[in-house]
């Protein structure tokens, strides 16, 4: 049978590792439970950022450029992906 989990295996503080089973503690769950919670809510913070970065390079070229439409900001948009 194919195995659907993996077992990481890292070190980290004392501190940090009694924080982190407090925090599961606190919200229920289990340690696996709450670093997947972790890397989900990482990643989605991270696709933010990104679309800020974007959203912030986009308005600079608008403002540069004079663009002055939704239309012309959607183009501008499909040519820097």
């Amino acid at each position: 049978m194919v195995r659907k989990t993996s077992v990481f295996g890292f070190s980290v503080s004392p501190d940090l590792a009694r924080e982190f089973e407090w925090l599961a503690e606190c919200e229920g769950m289990t340690k696996s439970d709450l670093f997947r919670r972790m890397v989900t809510t990482y990643k989605a913070e991270r696709e933010e950022e990104a679309f800020v970065a974007l959203q912030r390079k986009t308005t600079r070229r608008a403002c540069k450029t004079g663009v002055l439409t939704e239309e012309e900001v959607e183009r501008i948009v499909v040519e820097d992906r």
